[in-house]
């Protein structure tokens, strides 16, 4: 998947706006369970680090590009990540909200938003994975923003309403990482109604 900066930009404005929404239906349900271990503060934590990262990213420049594509960079840190501690900087994000978590996730997203709208995609930024260009990391956090916030919205029992171009360019990742993984099959099965892999399918 290759997208431009127009179309990487508009995606990841329309998920972070759909995420601010959602969070602004959890009302009283920050204790109740979320995703897994976290309850809904740290699932908001842990989504919320997809805007976060963005702005950390800038601000460590790299001097080459390392990581070409949204897909490369999803392969590269495959399996690096220790469960326990995403799971503690999920929480910890979580309790960085304070006592208004719906707020702080709308200021978060209004500057980070600004802040995209002040460059042309072609910064180059220190990931985990390595140097990338903006335009090609930027994929990377509208996907994590999409499927965190299905994660949310399941909690709360919210619909499943991605938008449009978010939706787009995180199935269009999703197939990427399939057919790079060799799982193209698997995933063509299971989006047609046919018996596919057993559960816990994933190209992740």
């Amino acid at each position: 998947m290759v997208a431009s900066w127009p179309e990487a930009r508009t995606a990841f404005t329309d998920a972070a706006g759909w995420f601010v929404r959602t969070v602004a239906l959890v009302d009283d349900r920050w204790a109740e369970p979320g995703l897994g271990e976290w309850d809904v503060r740290a699932l908001v934590g842990h989504t919320s680090r997809a805007l976060l990262t963005v702005e950390s990213y800038l601000a460590r420049p790299a001097a080459t590009v390392e990581v070409g594509s949204a897909a490369g960079y999803f392969s590269a840190v495959r399996g690096a990540g220790d469960p326990a501690a995403v799971a503690a900087r999920g929480r910890d994000a979580g309790a960085a909200l304070g006592p208004e978590p719906d707020a702080a996730v709308a200021e978060l997203a209004e500057r980070v938003l600004a802040l995209v709208g002040t460059r042309d995609g072609s910064e180059l930024l220190t990931t985990i994975a390595g140097g990338m260009r903006l335009v090609d990391y930027l994929p990377t956090r509208t996907f994590e923003l999409v499927v965190h916030t299905l994660d949310l919205a399941r909690a709360l029992a919210a619909p499943l309403d991605v938008p449009a171009r978010p939706a787009a360019q995180a199935l269009a990742l999703v197939a990427d990482l399939a057919v790079t993984s060799g799982r193209a099959g698997d995933l063509l099965l299971l989006a047609t109604g046919r018996p596919g892999p057993a559960s816990g399918f994933s190209v992740l």
